[in-house]
């Protein structure tokens, strides 16, 4: 399960909140940047309506995590709580993938090609992968229990449909390199959708994974 930091003064001084106005009506703009103002990409966004009497109680959809030239892709992977993810392997050499992550433990013995089933993740949470013959290979599926998600972009933006009639929204960033609040922030807001919300971290990022083990320079602790 997530660790929900909800303490005012932790949140006044992770998160950096800009409003600018409905910039389209349902319609949600989140930016992430660091410390140094630059954006972050690739950061999990995603958002609890309450009150919402529009939310898809439809069926989960189902989504893929490859593996290609010994490398898990994409390296974060987002799904819906209940989906059901396959874990196709394109390389020419077998993989043996896994997760001992809480509630969501898998393993997928060596193999090659693609597995006949895929696996069903009933929890929401962090999923941690990792594949039992090449230890550089790691990557993330984050399951949330909302159907309002997505990744920032290149400069650090995801734009996210929102429902109007909720009276609240519950506003959830994640990503394995950033520090504050062990990676996951999150505000609520009530009333109207907001039009534009700015995530400004304080720490330092983690270095990006590059697939191979290393040691850590000093300086990025």
């Amino acid at each position: 399960m997530f660790k929900i930091y909800r303490n005012k003064r932790l949140l006044l001084l992770l998160v950096t909140q800009l409003w600018v106005g409905p910039v389209l009506a349902g319609m949600l703009h989140v930016r992430v940047v660091g410390p140094d103002a630059q954006p972050v990409p690739d950061v999990v966004v995603f958002v609890q309506q309450n009150g919402s009497a529009n939310i898809d109680a439809g069926k989960p959809a189902a989504a893929i995590m490859d593996q290609r030239d010994k490398r898990f892709a994409p390296h974060i992977l987002v799904v819906q709580k209940g989906a059901a993810v396959s874990f196709p392997n394109s390389d020419v050499i077998a993989h043996h993938v896994y997760s001992f992550s809480k509630l969501n433990r898998f393993i997928l013995p060596l193999y090659k090609g693609t597995p006949p089933d895929a696996v069903v993740f009933q929890h929401d949470g962090i999923v941690t992968l990792g594949c039992n013959i090449h230890d550089g290979m790691l990557a993330y599926i984050v399951v949330v229990d909302t159907d309002v998600f997505a990744k920032t972009n290149d400069d650090g933006r995801v734009e996210l449909a929102v429902d109007d009639s909720a009276s609240s929204y519950e506003v959830s960033i994640w990503s394995p390199r950033i520090r504050d609040a062990e990676g996951h922030l999150v505000q609520t807001v009530s009333g109207d959708a907001p039009g534009e919300m700015t995530f400004a971290l304080e720490k330092k990022l983690r270095p990006a994974h590059i697939d191979r083990l290393e040691s850590v320079a000093w300086d990025e602790y």
